[in-house]
């Protein structure tokens, strides 16, 4: 079943054309990466479907809520200092346009079955200061998945990170698309790393240049 359709669609960035005649259709399930170079589109094609930048022209069809879709950014949170602790910025994954005076029975066992899921559990009640690199990625990317959204879009979100978080991190994805129904659409540049047959690749340079399986695309670069 598609979930967004995407037709000629041209956004800017900062007054330049970053991405131009986007025709894309993405599917229930689908687990699709975007690559390319620094400057390609990537984030932009991103941040065209969330809405945090406008189109130019052309259109982007949700077939489905559009409040079931979920947006982890680069670099989420910098600010180590944030007086926080992990269970309270993963609680306000529950919030959504508005803000609830207290949490029900449903949130808290949402937030119980996935800090379980992301083996978060022993760090719940530490300050996101006090956690490793890897540690708040597992936070953010647990707030971004409490409200159970159908598609989850990750832009970099090993940005920073070592190699051996970066492949616990896809691990997590990988049990994630394989135990549930859930949409990736992930930006990243961190091919060797995931191990998915699955993937399918789409590869930006301003406009789609390669749409396939990710043995295909590796077949091809070599």
């Amino acid at each position: 079943m598609e979930v967004i359709k995407i037709s000629q669609l041209n956004a800017k960035y900062n007054e330049h054309l970053a991405i131009k005649n986007i025709n894309l259709n993405i599917n229930s399930h689908e687990y699709l990466c975007l690559v390319g170079k620094n400057g390609s589109g990537k984030s932009t094609l991103l941040k065209a479907i969330t809405g945090l930048i406008k189109k130019d022209s052309g259109n982007i069809e949700f077939k489905i809520n559009k409040s079931d879709v979920a947006y982890l950014a680069q670099n989420n949170m910098t600010d180590e200092n944030f007086p926080a602790t992990a269970k309270e910025i993963i609680m306000t994954g529950n919030q959504k346009h508005h803000i609830k005076p207290f949490y029900t029975k449903a949130n808290e066992e949402a937030f119980k079955n996935i800090v379980k899921k992301l083996k978060i559990e022993n760090i719940t009640n530490k300050k996101i200061g006090d956690l490793s690199g890897g540690q708040r990625q597992r936070v953010l990317l647990a707030r971004t998945l409490i409200s159970n959204p159908k598609i989850l879009l990750l832009d970099e979100p090993c940005s920073g990170l070592d190699s051996s978080t970066i492949k616990t991190f896809y691990n997590i994805l990988d049990e994630l698309y394989l135990t549930t129904d859930i949409t990736i659409i992930m930006a990243t540049h961190d091919l060797q790393n995931l191990s998915n047959p699955n993937i399918r690749i789409v590869s930006l340079e301003q406009e789609i240049i390669f749409d396939g399986n990710i043995q295909e695309y590796i077949s091809k670069e070599k």
